[in-house]
């Protein structure tokens, strides 16, 4: 999926100019990174915050149309106001296509439904993690990791290096590291224990 943001350069600065802003309905960031200066930006917040509800927005490589400069960029970090849905500030890092990048990925758990250690034995999945940091290109991030679950019995684990990965994607974490496991249910144990007893 492609997102094109529309942005303009903030020439105001400062609490007060912020506040102004968002009173106008719009949200406050920077770009930054690579060999240009970072640029601070306005854009307007339904905009953004629509597209933010969007899951590949948070792992895609994003094109911000600045005044009619398009800038190639990762969402890097977001603060919210504490208790409104309003955006108070974002921020974005360029990418160059030829150098790869560090980013997170949201991990997409299937088949845990037919997994035997839910159907057959009860049990419950536990994730460990729902997103991986990977290694790649810009122009081979993906939208997101599958983690199959369907051969997992009660008990057992999936490792990251179990994970199916997409041509030039590399995670960054150790491959032992626990992506998901599937904890017996209580129920499923208490059955268990009334059979060894009897």
């Amino acid at each position: 999926m492609q997102f094109i943001i529309k942005a303009e350069k903030r020439v105001e600065q400062g609490t007060g100019a912020s506040r102004r802003l968002r009173r106008a309905g719009k949200a406050v960031g920077i770009i930054y990174g690579g060999d240009k200066a970072p640029v601070q930006i306005t854009l307007d917040h339904n905009d953004l915050f629509h597209a933010m509800r969007k899951e590949a927005f948070h792992a895609s490589v994003l094109t911000i149309d600045v005044d009619g400069t398009k800038e190639t960029a990762v969402l890097r970090d977001t603060q919210w106001h504490a208790y409104k849905q309003q955006i108070l500030h974002i921020d974005f890092q360029r990418v160059d296509a030829t150098h790869k990048m560090h980013t997170k990925v949201p991990l997409h758990f299937v088949n845990a439904d037919i997994a035997p250690g839910v159907k057959l034995e009860g049990g419950l999945v536990s994730h460990a993690i729902t997103e991986l940091d990977v290694e790649c290109l810009p122009g081979d991030l993906p939208a997101f990791i599958e983690v199959d679950l369907k051969a997992l019995v009660a008990g057992a684990s999936i490792h990251v290096s179990e994970l199916t990965y997409p041509a030039g994607v590399k995670p960054t974490l150790a491959g032992e590291t626990v992506v998901a496991s599937i904890v017996k249910g209580k129920g499923a144990t208490e059955a268990a224990e009334g059979e060894a007893q009897a």
